[in-house]
């Protein structure tokens, strides 16, 4: 697999002058609940870097998820379009998960590249989307490029250097390593950064809850082949640590897909359908919580491709 550093695309109009030579355009999507203490930096830096300095950026869309706090109003103010993913294409129904908001964004944007950012960044920089779309102008072979970083860990207040991806560590690459080895060389596979090429993302169905990055690996491989991934370096990147309570839902969520997706390809055979809901110990109790196990179908299957309403 190539990769990259962001650092080698910071000749940010370089990198417009070719997006233009080989007629790309370039959307960022950001889906968002509940970010407003990282959206409006985010929204600011790209807006200002990447469109007034440099019109490398075609458009900034925040996908929100019915956030409580000024999420939406800091982002708009900031400079995005921003839409409750709930109002769109509304005759498609609705579900909670980042994957439904990832989904829903394909009815709103243009890009022919759509550069996806989490919306919790601490440390955001331009190269965050410098870093990822410019192996996708540069290699049109390359269909995917993912992001990865340090992963500090905050503790008590401080933070350690590394420490940080903990779903990724204890849950996917094991899964990856026994089940699709082609994948283990991403050093982060559940990074909410990536960039891809528009006419491919069509073709992907979402999970949508958090499995959906997960997801996208094995289908894009299933699709393309391993030479269509690249991954960036993109330094570091701090944002808030989940608790493993979060965690431990998280993981099970994303097992659930990829058990599914196992028995799909043939390496594994299910002896009874697995179960919608985590169970877990609280307060010396058993209780449940309910899997975003839903699933959206790839775009290009819709027959009625209705906006907003």
């Amino acid at each position: 697999m190539q990769s990259f550093h962001h650092h080698q695309f910071q000749d940010v109009s370089l990198l417009c002058q070719r997006k233009h030579a080989v007629n790309e355009s370039i959307s960022v999507v950001i889906p968002t609940l509940n970010e407003e203490s990282a959206i409006s930096a985010i929204v600011t830096k790209i807006r200002e870097s990447l469109m007034e300095q440099t019109p490398l950026v075609d458009e900034i869309i925040v996908i929100d998820s019915g956030s409580e706090d000024r999420t939406c109003e800091l982002a708009a103010v900031a400079g995005a379009r921003v839409f409750q993913a709930s109002q769109i294409a509304p005759t498609h129904g609705n579900h909670p998960g980042k994957g439904e908001n990832l989904w829903k964004s394909q009815f709103v944007t243009k890009g022919s590249i759509c550069v996806f950012i989490d919306g919790d960044i601490l440390d955001f920089h331009e190269g965050f989307v410098t870093g990822l779309v410019g192996p996708l102008v540069e290699n049109a072979s390359l269909q995917y490029v993912k992001g990865f970083y340090r992963r500090p860990l905050q503790v008590d207040g401080g933070s350690l250097m590394q420490g940080g991806g903990r779903v990724s560590e204890l849950l996917v690459r094991p899964f990856f390593s026994l089940f699709y080895p082609q994948l283990c060389a991403f050093h982060q596979p559940l990074a909410g950064e990536y960039a891809v090429r528009r006419r491919l993302l069509e073709r992907l169905s979402f999970p949508t809850g958090y499995a959906v990055e997960a997801a996208h690996l094995i289908d894009v491989l299933a699709l393309c082949g391993a030479d269509s991934f690249a991954q960036s370096d993109l330094d570091s990147r701090r944002h808030r640590n989940r608790p493993l309570e979060e965690l431990g839902a998280m993981s099970c969520a994303i097992l659930h897909n990829l058990l599914h997706r196992a028995q799909r390809d043939g390496k594994i055979v299910l002896s009874q359908e697995l179960a919608s809901q985590y169970l877990r110990a609280h307060d010396h109790h058993l209780a449940d919580l309910p899997l975003l196990s839903e699933e959206r179908p790839p775009f290009v299957s819709l027959n009625d491709q209705s906006h907003t309403s």
